[in-house]
């Protein structure tokens, strides 16, 4: 576990390293060193710690989030496929934080507004998905994936109806684009602190991935559980959707690779995601600024160009 863990730390600590060196303008690492320790030159200090740095600390706060958020889910409804985006969380999220743009909000009020609309998802989908019974984990998908289309229309909807002059910064923000973070440090608290409270309920979590009528025989108390870890992916969906936009398929990518290479253990699983999520949108970012540099592409179309095909791929798998 913890060799496991320390080679993904190294991973991610080379994606920001390689993060920072890449762009528009290349630093040597020689360069970059002497940067960080106060001696580069004004541009480089200038470049590096006002405009790399943040964004790229964001990059990696924002794909630990989907990660981690994405293998709750996967938890929750013991299938490969689940991630907040198919949800309908990632879409509930964007629908409140644009009603606040629209408004004229600060930040903060974006946040909690965006937190709203992936709680409003939530209810939505718990809602549709247990109708006069209960729910089941592929009635729940099926009921995540049809609202997270309803959350397109009407995020469709908004943009026909926006003023020209706000449009262009909504459609980069809806496609995810790290480079209207503000800062990264709300992000990287939220996913620590995620981390450290969801660590004591991994052996539980273990349990309830077997399936609830045997997490139940085991003791663990599967419903309080599942509203536990639904609410926490809302928590963590709506502050990544908050800090960098709507980006797709990275809760979907990483847990399940994770898991065929790592197991299915919970202990591991999570704080792995957090670490190979975050080295996965800061190198996915890292693309979006570099291949047609000096322009920049949204990072959620690198991402979407990843997950497309891995989630064909498991769709095709899990028939």
């Amino acid at each position: 576990m913890i060799r496991s863990l320390l080679i993904l730390g190294i991973l991610a600590f080379f994606s920001v390293v390689l993060a920072m060196a890449l762009g528009s303008v290349n630093i040597p690492l020689l360069d970059l060193w002497q940067t960080i320790q106060g001696e580069g030159s004004a541009l480089n200090r200038t470049l590096l710690m006002d405009l790399r740095l943040p964004r790229t600390l964001a990059a990696f706060a924002t794909g630990g989030l989907l990660a981690v958020a994405g293998a709750l889910m996967q938890v929750l409804l013991r299938n490969p496929l689940a991630d907040p985006y198919v949800l309908g969380l990632s879409g509930g999220a964007a629908v409140g934080a644009l009603l606040a743009m629209l408004a004229g909000m600060g930040a903060l009020l974006i946040s909690g507004s965006a937190f709203a609309g992936a709680m409003l998802a939530t209810l939505l989908v718990f809602g549709i998905a247990h109708g006069t019974g209960s729910w089941t984990p592929s009635r729940l998908l099926l009921t995540g994936v049809v609202v997270a289309a309803g959350w397109g229309a009407v995020i469709t909807l908004m943009l026909a109806i926006t003023p020209s002059y706000k449009l262009p910064g909504m459609l980069y923000w809806l496609m995810g684009d790290v480079s209207y973070a503000r800062s990264p440090w709300p992000a990287l608290t939220v996913l620590v602190l995620a981390v450290v409270l969801i660590m004591p309920l991994a052996r539980n979590l273990n349990v309830l991935a077997r399936g609830p009528l045997q997490a139940a025989a085991l003791g663990v108390a599967v419903r309080p559980l599942e509203w536990v870890i639904y609410l926490l992916a809302s928590l963590l969906t709506a502050t990544a959707v908050t800090t960098a936009g709507s980006i797709g398929f990275v809760g979907l990518i990483v847990p399940h690779m994770l898991r065929l290479v790592l197991g299915n253990d919970q202990r591991i699983i999570l704080p792995a995601s957090a670490l190979a999520g975050g080295a996965l949108l800061v190198l996915a970012d890292t693309l979006a600024r570099t291949v047609i540099a000096p322009e920049q592409l949204p990072v959620g179309v690198i991402t979407a160009l990843l997950g497309v095909p891995t989630f064909l791929y498991l769709l095709h798998r899990s028939r």
